[in-house]
């Protein structure tokens, strides 16, 4: 059974975790390959613009299976260096595949993300949440660790401080408090949540694709490099971008004082 159902409008794509009967485990045999799969698709298409990722039912994910933790089965089973194996060549294929989307992703978190669905919500670019949403990062309490790199991914959400509380006690939290820390951008009505992302969305997705994907990029690498690195990229980066016919309509359309047509040329 598909892990993804994916939703086409126009340049937005929707792309829900949908096992809902279960509260959206990931980390089965063959997600890595889905994810891999599906966002590589995205990369390649230029009509899409922007993701919305979401969850089924009435949680966003819940993190790992825990029944295939009990059991020892599927990723979660095998000697030390099989679960080692099916970290790398499953879990951490959906994660990279999720990180270098290259259109901006916004996650749509509709209820509780815990573990690993928490650190899969905490790669999208932008959080808007639930008021019924919930997020922890309870790996310590299940006798683990982050092994989806989740040290590496909530510190830069949240800084080191509240992330290490959340590591270090398994406590969750709600809408409301993520919002005070900065885990989410917004919170709304739950009945709300898929319509107000997707205005969000389509607001992103009429700006200019190629320096949309231009900008998601120099965002995630200002974070690595040198603030020189930083401008020598932004000088070549932004030059590209100077000889665009969507640079060409923007001005036009600030002239002109209506709203750009861009079409990605």
């Amino acid at each position: 059974m598909a892990l993804l159902f994916i939703d086409r409008n126009g340049p937005v794509t929707t792309l829900t975790i949908d096992r809902a009967e279960s509260m959206n485990p990931l980390g089965a045999p063959g997600d890595g390959d889905e994810f891999t799969r599906v966002c590589t698709a995205i990369n390649r298409d230029m009509e899409v613009r922007c993701v919305i990722l979401t969850g089924a039912g009435r949680a966003f994910s819940a993190g790992g299976d825990i029944k295939a933790m009990r059991d020892k089965t599927g990723t979660f089973g095998g000697t030390t260096p099989a679960i080692s194996d099916g970290y790398r060549n499953n879990i951490h294929m959906m994660l990279r595949a999720l990180h270098t989307l290259r259109v901006p992703v916004i996650a749509a978190v509709n209820g509780p993300a815990i573990g690993l669905g928490c650190d899969v919500a905490c790669l999208a670019d932008i959080r808007i949440a639930s008021d019924k949403a919930k997020f922890g990062v309870t790996f310590l309490k299940l006798g683990i660790i982050p092994g989806d790199g989740g040290t590496w991914i909530l510190p830069r959400v949240i800084g080191m401080s509240r992330a290490s509380q959340l590591f270090y006690t398994g406590d969750v939290i709600g809408a409301e408090q993520a919002l005070d820390w900065g885990l989410v951008s917004e919170v709304v009505p739950h009945d709300t949540l898929m319509d107000e992302t997707r205005a969000m969305a389509d607001r992103i997705a009429k700006m200019p694709p190629h320096s949309l994907r231009q900008s998601k990029m120099l965002l995630r690498q200002g974070q690595q490099v040198s603030y020189d690195t930083a401008l020598e990229m932004a000088a070549n980066t932004q030059a590209m971008m100077h000889t665009t016919d969507d640079h060409a309509e923007g001005v036009a359309a600030l002239i002109e004082k209506r709203e750009a047509q861009f079409k990605g040329q």
